[in-house]
């Protein structure tokens, strides 16, 4: 290994999800056939024994090196990915192993910065490196982490995020992301187009887009805000007022806001413009309709409104979501 190789250590532990520790190596692997030096990165995994590791998948995976081998050495970047359970009602909750946490602190020492994919963020915050910190995790968790960590500011709407010298990524494409941004750091930007060329990847999506499949119906346990979700969806292109919507629920404007604020954990207003952004994305992806169509059938009316729509809740335009998401057909 050359010296000027930097050392890339990813956590390995029996549950963890396969694509989070695969992921990026892939982006940094492609490093040297890019470049013409052998400058690059050497990324093993770690795991408390050299026993294959199951990961959430099903598959067995070999470690290089114990975690207790791993910090005797200098780490350039400790890459953390995370596991999760699913309960009967499909609701999603990260999980942090203590033994885990513990070698999370004992190796983030060794490290000049730290990473992690998707809902490792967990494992981060139980190590006390997210303290003070902005951070952001899969929606599905965000709750949970903030719930569990009030020290830490989570924004769960960028695909990724960078505090100093400690990254956390959204999700497995989002954290192929924050892989580039972290190429892009130590070998520039053109380096990392190619690699996100032979990826078939749209570079750089910045740091603060959105993730774009935060779903816009969670669950919910009465026929009457299951009737209300439906009665939005039905009338997207209609000009739905609190006072439409308090009607048809039969209740006060100010029942209605609690409910949505209590059970749904948000505004009226919020939610119409989060379900008719939900329609224009589905459109933009799957149809040919301009964009004062898309407008007009999803209740924004205007291109003008459709597109401060977008900006606000996606940081990005109409057009430029469907030049990078539209479906071949």
């Amino acid at each position: 290994m050359s010296s000027v190789e930097r050392f890339i250590v990813v956590l390995l532990f029996d549950g963890v999800d396969l694509l989070d520790v695969t992921g990026p190596p892939e982006v940094f692997a492609l490093l040297r056939r890019e470049t013409d030096d052998a400058t690059g990165y050497h990324v093993v995994l770690a795991a408390e024994t050299l026993d294959p590791v199951t990961t959430s998948a099903g598959v067995r995976v070999l470690p290089d090196l114990t975690f207790r081998e791993a910090a005797t050495r200098a780490i350039d970047t400790l890459m953390v990915p995370g596991s999760v359970e699913v309960d009967d009602q499909r609701r999603v909750r990260a999980l942090t192993d203590p033994t885990v946490v513990r070698w999370v602190q004992t190796l983030a020492g060794r490290a000049r910065r730290i990473a992690s994919v998707c809902v490792g963020a967990h494992l981060l915050a139980a190590a006390g490196l997210l303290d003070g910190k902005r951070a952001t995790t899969h929606w599905s968790t965000a709750q949970q982490l903030a719930a569990e960590h009030p020290s830490v500011e989570v924004d769960a709407d960028p695909i990724f995020i960078r505090d100093h010298d400690v990254w956390t990524g959204a999700g497995i494409t989002a954290c192929l992301d924050l892989s580039l941004a972290l190429v892009a750091e130590d070998f520039g930007e053109a380096v990392a187009l190619r690699i996100a060329r032979q990826l078939v990847m749209y570079l750089k999506r910045p740091s603060g887009q959105s993730q774009f499949s935060v779903p816009i119906e969670p669950a919910s346990t009465t026929r009457r805000r299951d009737e209300l979700r439906h009665h939005v969806t039905r009338h997207l292109a209609d000009r739905l007022t609190v006072a439409d919507l308090a009607e048809h629920a039969h209740v006060s404007e100010r029942q209605l806001t609690r409910i949505f604020k209590t059970e749904l954990g948000t505004t009226p207003a919020a939610y119409l413009e989060s379900a008719r952004v939900e329609a224009a994305r589905n459109r933009l992806e799957s149809t040919d309709d301009t964009l004062e169509r898309v407008a007009t059938a999803c209740g924004f009316h205007t291109t003008d409104t459709l597109i401060r729509a977008f900006r606000r809740t996606l940081d990005t335009t109409p057009t430029e979501y469907r030049n990078r998401f539209r479906r071949s057909t």
